[in-house]
């Protein structure tokens, strides 16, 4: 018999039950090839994917799969160990170099994912004593990372400077850090990190940008929010991670090398995990290296980006404040937002809910996120798909 109190939660969780029960349960789709610009979902149907976050489609550019096979055959499949004692072979070494030089930081140090990157640090440098400022949307790990510290954290309204000044004035005489989203992971726009660097500058605050959804799509080359506004210098700590433009998995912190060594020694999420695979690092450093080689890329993304975005705009459907190709659908009530996923993956199209508690009740989502890859036509049918979709719920 199971002990009722560490289980209450579980048996009032309820929502995904009586979402399952209305036959309009969104996730964990089980995909059957490639996450291209089409995939095959169950079923074998093949749909259009507007859901990814490999902005850049490098996915499966044949440079980068043929890197990550051959770092299968010299080093094979894992390396059984932390960096620290076992884990660090010389092309990880070679990719922390490669992204030191290209966003601009004396040094970088490689974890195993941008969530543990994100955790690893603030909880690393942060104590109880000191005061964490973040945009009210910053991304989960940001958030985690803060309470793993045990810093105090103070929210701001979302890219609202007046509300980050007021945090600044009532805590002006304390040990402080900011901590941000260079493009916000939901609404697709971007942090006003001009504003932030001046206050920084200011108060002596030490500024951390997240920049896993700006690298590989804004500033010299993709390398992200900081080089966007020409800033690089500014920011205390650069974060990023491998799961979206670089077509693998893992993440990492970019600094001064003094900090860089500290959190070699001193970041538990990097201490006490596995080592990333030589396949991961070998994929992410041919993607890194296609980046920069080819504008064209970040060329054909921005192109998709405004044709999705002028589409949808032009349809009636509102989009927030949305910059990057991530692109936001406002939709209302959660179970419209089930309901319109449900039925543009019915019609070839698949696309992301977002609903509470990630967003506010009654301020559902639909999450867009456009590849460099995607055609004119296939943004066209698209758009064509939504507008019909959203017409028949009412939404526009």
């Amino acid at each position: 018999m199971r002990n009722q109190t560490v289980f209450k939660k579980v048996d009032q969780y309820t929502r995904i039950k009586e979402v399952k029960g209305l036959n309009i349960y969104p996730f964990y789709k089980e995909l059957f090839s490639a996450i291209d610009t089409e995939v095959i979902i169950t079923g074998h149907q093949k749909v259009l994917m507007l859901g990814s976050n490999s902005y850049t489609g490098l996915t499966t550019h044949p440079e980068v799969k043929e890197a990550a096979i051959n770092a299968i055959r010299k080093y094979g499949t894992g390396c059984s160990g932390s960096r620290i004692l076992n884990g660090t072979l010389d092309i990880h070494i070679e990719l922390e170099r490669a992204l030191a030089d290209f966003v601009g930081k004396e040094d970088v140090i490689i974890y195993p994912t941008g969530y543990s990157a994100n955790v690893g640090v603030l909880s690393a440098l942060m104590t109880r004593h000191d005061h964490f400022f973040m945009d009210d949307l910053n991304h989960a790990s940001l958030i985690d990372g803060a309470l793993l510290s045990r810093a105090h954290i103070h929210k701001y309204e979302h890219n609202n400077m007046e509300s980050l000044k007021r945090l600044f004035e009532k805590h002006k005489d304390t040990e402080n850090l900011i901590a941000v989203d260079g493009v916000f992971s939901m609404d697709g726009d971007i942090a006003k990190l001009p504003e932030i660097v001046n206050f920084a500058e200011k108060y002596n605050t030490v500024v951390v940008v997240d920049e896993a959804h700006a690298i590989g799509v804004i500033g010299k080359d993709g390398s992200g929010t900081a080089s966007h506004f020409g800033l690089t210098d500014k920011i205390d700590i650069i974060m990023g991670t491998f799961s979206k433009s670089l077509a693998s998995v893992g993440g990492f912190i970019a600094s001064d090398a003094t900090i860089i060594e500290f959190l070699k020694h001193w970041s538990r999420s990097l201490l006490f995990s596995a080592s990333l695979p030589p396949a991961c690092i070998a994929s992410a450093l041919a993607a890194l290296e296609i980046i920069k080689e080819n504008p064209t890329i970040r060329d054909s993304l921005w192109r998709n980006t405004r044709q999705m975005q002028d589409g949808l705009i032009a349809a009636g459907f509102n989009i927030g404040n949305s910059e990057t190709p991530i692109i936001p659908i406002i939709i209302g009530p959660d179970e419209k937002a089930y309901i319109m996923t449900k039925l543009l993956l019915e019609n070839g199209i698949f696309v992301n809910p977002v609903v509470s508690p990630a967003v506010p009740k009654n301020c559902s989502l639909i999450r867009i996120s456009l590849m460099a890859t995607h055609t004119e036509t296939q943004i066209a049918y698209a758009i064509e798909k939504l507008t019909k979709t959203a017409q028949s719920l009412g939404i526009i």
